[in-house]
């Protein structure tokens, strides 16, 4: 539906034209930090500039009907609409532009994202969570386009549980589900699969979602025609629009600079958001981008000269400020007194954020000069030394890079010297890198007490002749004792309620505890984790299935560049704990029986990577996570579920720990390591070594993020003096990763009195069928004839050759 114009009479008119006015001047300010934001990447102080110019009205529209408890899942367009919110001062503004690393002074990650991507605090300094219904929210924007849409879903869902499910302490979380989500996005970003993922999924569960689609026509240089069927995104998605006998979506569209019409329309989107939990969507159209997509080029190159004059006449802050001057509620000369004003206001903001950059290197760099000058002195190198130090000087705005190379170089020509300055200088550096390393590494896992590799381990107990049971069993009373002990626990995705997942490992559960917190969802990967990374930052314990680990790909974009860095990119201000399971590894198939662990082990830092050998080693994974608040990766192994186990009689209290090993075996002529299935193949070949004299230990790796903080496998490797690495990932996947933690990080090289080897899959995808398994992946076959030639090379006379 169109909306027209419509003003208010519920309040006065000098009300009215204060708050005219006000919004005046929040455009303004907006527009002004845009220009002088490309100003500062132009000249060198910044490297990138994205602004959120030709944007200003509709985000002040959106911020009168935003209210404390939504949250905002936008993009980097929406400057205007935090600033609307006092979420984001000038000078923030140019903290973010300049990359300062100080987290009071850039407090949207302190440097570690471009500036235009914002954020608001969810947690206390301890971790644990604030009151996010007294605040308005803004998850963590990402820069990956339409990235935040995945997200959006669960932020809304997030407000119909806390609607529709009782026994949830919902305090700090949420008012009875009143909260609605607010996404943003531009036109031509809505050609992205996670967008019509997440507009699909929207529709089906019907959540209190708001969607502002900003079209001013372009996708950086790329017109709308290439973009969108019709080149009108409502259109396409008016199947949608929901009507008397069908749910679906509100469709709204509204001309981006018509002040009182979006005003309007976005009264009536929240509204209908807000009390009936029906997603909206706002199509604001003849908006500009007065500056081009960003700072890496200009919009003229690809935008004629009649294009370019239609923009100048209809951009947004030009008619705001036209209509203001024919409605009579403000004279030309005061609107001009008001700009003069803000433009002071931005320059100094500019000039006062720009010093405090500055001052944050100017002195360690006096005190690093001072400290090669004195070396200089006594070296027989004093004119290297002596260039390097002035070349240093020269450096009018220094960063803390242009230190650490100029300090590093300098110590190079002091090589076998000896003198007190050497070591002042070698402390120095030692200081600097090591109080500076942590301002671009920290927080991407938590740093707090409860983290989930300091949970304590707590073994499974038994009955003395206690029965044993299929490990789907042991999940599914373990599952059980988890969602009577936490309200806040729900489960999710493709067959997961109904049926009790596709191996039965939630069999019964949807029955006893209800469809919403034992859900069926379609067949969406990607929403389904964006469910709960969205559910997961409202104070909700998520655990998103999905149904096999080679489908896991649909849904990577959102893992890695949302929940994986979640944590690290907002300095530790926002926390998601998703429990993402799945199942994998030696079924039939080439997307069936996928072991990607080395891409998921170097995409997924900032999660835990879990790959327990058996359903009760699983369990205690998730019991351990509920204890704490991190994302992480649970991947069960695939043909399990059906293999006999003891029942534990402590279900839902047991943990396994987070970052260690296991010794499944001790041995004495070489150490063994694996995990998942794998692990029971390599079992039955060392009881195949042992006939022929060959004693191996057996390591399960079980946790590959973290991987064996003790150092356990060091200690075997210094035992038995040899090691190999089997699993069933490509060659110089995740064997290869192993390798490298216990060689390098461990030191275990120097224990070696054999070359270390890994035993991998082949380097195909593994081909379909029981022979299909044998010959992709390794088998005990292989695993005997590898450990034997090892032994064979060491010994050949106790171990004559195989073959």
């Amino acid at each position: 539906m169109d909306v027209s114009s419509k003003t208010s009479n519920d309040i006065s008119f000098e009300d009215f034209k204060a708050q005219i006015i006000s919004d005046y001047e929040v455009a303004f300010l907006s527009r002004t930090c845009s220009l002088l934001g490309r100003k500062e990447v132009l000249t060198g102080k910044a490297k990138f500039g994205i602004f959120g110019d030709g944007k200003e009205l509709p985000q002040l529209a959106m911020a009168k009907s935003f209210r404390d408890g939504d949250f905002r899942s936008g993009y980097y367009r929406d400057q205007t609409f935090m600033m609307a919110l006092g979420l984001l001062k000038p000078k923030d503004f140019f903290h973010g532009l300049y990359a300062t690393t100080d987290i009071e002074k850039e407090p949207m990650s302190a440097g570690r994202q471009m500036g235009g991507h914002f954020v608001t605090y969810s947690l206390n300094e301890d971790g644990s969570w604030k009151d996010l219904t007294k605040q308005k929210n803004s998850s963590s924007d990402i820069s990956c386009t339409a990235g935040q849409m995945p997200r959006l879903l669960g932020l809304a869902q997030a407000s119909k549980m806390y609607r529709h499910l009782d026994g949830i302490d919902s305090s700090k979380f949420s008012v009875n589900g009143n909260e609605v989500a607010w996404g943003t996005i531009g036109n031509a970003s809505t050609s992205e699969g996670m967008f019509l993922e997440t507009i699909n999924a929207a529709g089906v569960l019907q959540v209190p979602m708001v969607i502002s689609i900003w079209d001013d026509e372009y996708g950086i240089s790329v017109p709308a025609k290439h973009h969108t069927t019709k080149e009108d995104i409502s259109k396409v998605l008016s199947g949608f629009q929901r009507d008397k006998e069908n749910n679906g979506f509100e469709i709204l569209k509204v001309k981006g600079w018509d002040y009182t019409a979006l005003m309007h329309a976005y009264e009536n989107a929240s509204d209908i958001a807000r009390q009936e939990h029906v997603p909206v969507i706002i199509h604001v159209v003849e908006l500009t981008q007065p500056q081009g997509h960003s700072t890496s080029g200009s919009h003229e190159r690809y935008k004629n000269d009649k294009r370019l004059e239609w923009e100048r006449d209809n951009d947004c802050n030009k008619k705001f400020k036209d209509w203001i001057l024919e409605s009579g509620i403000a004279t030309d000369e005061e609107l001009n007194e008001i700009e003069k004003q803000i433009k002071r206001t931005v320059r100094e903001a500019k000039k006062e954020a720009w010093s405090e950059f500055l001052a944050q290197h100017q002195g360690p760099k006096k005190e690093l000069v001072q400290l090669i000058d004195a070396a200089s002195k006594k070296s027989p190198n004093k004119n290297f030394l002596t260039k390097i130090k002035n070349d240093l000087i020269a450096i009018e705005e220094p960063v803390k890079k242009d230190m650490a190379i100029a300090a590093r170089k300098s110590l190079r020509y002091l090589l076998g010297e000896s003198s007190n300055e050497r070591t002042d200088l070698i402390n120095w550096i030692t200081k600097f890198l090591k109080e500076t390393q942590p301002k671009f590494s920290s927080h991407l896992y938590s740093e707090q007490e409860n983290k989930a590799s300091k949970i304590k381990a707590i073994s499974p107990t038994y009955e003395e002749n206690g029965e044993k049971v299929d490990g789907r069993i042991i999940l599914r009373d373990n599952f059980d004792k988890l969602f009577k002990k936490y309200p806040n626990a729900l489960i999710f995705g493709e067959d997961t309620g109904a049926i009790g997942d596709v191996n039965q490992g939630l069999e019964g559960l949807q029955a006893k505890y209800g469809s919403l917190r034992i859900a069926d969802t379609g067949i969406r990967e990607t929403t389904i984790i964006g469910q709960g990374i969205g559910m997961a930052l409202r104070g909700l314990r998520p655990i998103a299935e999905i149904q096999y680990l080679d489908y896991i790909f649909y849904a990577m974009a959102t893992l890695t560049d949302d929940l994986a860095s979640l944590l690290y990119r907002t300095f530790g201000k926002q926390k998601a704990p998703l429990i993402v399971r799945t199942r994998g590894h030696r079924l039939e198939g080439i997307w069936h029986s996928g072991s990607e662990m080395g891409g998921l082990i170097h995409l997924l830092r900032g999660m835990y990577i879990l790959a327990p050998r058996n359903m009760t080693q699983a369990a205690g994974f998730y019991n351990t996570l509920m204890k704490s608040d991190e994302p992480a990766l649970i991947i069960e192994s695939l043909n399990g579920y059906r293999l006999k186990e003891n029942k534990p009689t402590n279900l839902g209290e047991f943990c396994t720990p987070i970052g260690k090993v296991e010794t499944v075996k001790e041995g004495s002529d070489i150490t063994l390591v694996s995990y998942g299935s794998t692990l029971r193949l390599v079992e039955q070949a060392a009881k195949d070594l042992l006939e022929v004299g060959i004693d191996a230990e057996i390591i399960d790796a079980q946790t590959l993020l973290p991987f064996d903080i003790g150092h356990d496998v060091v200690k075997s490797v210094q035992k038995t003096n040899r090691l190999l690495v089997i699993d069933e990932d490509v060659p110089g996947g995740c064997s290869a990763y192993l390798l490298n933690e216990i060689l390098e990080k461990q030191g275990a090289y120097q224990y070696l009195d054999s070359a270390p080897q890994t035993l991998s899959a082949k380097a195909h995808r593994p081909a379909y069928g029981s022979d299909g398994d044998y010959f992709s992946k390794p088998n005990v076959e292989d695993i005997f004839e590898k450990v034997y030639a090892i032994l064979y090379e060491v010994n050949p006379q106790d171990f004559p050759h195989l073959f």
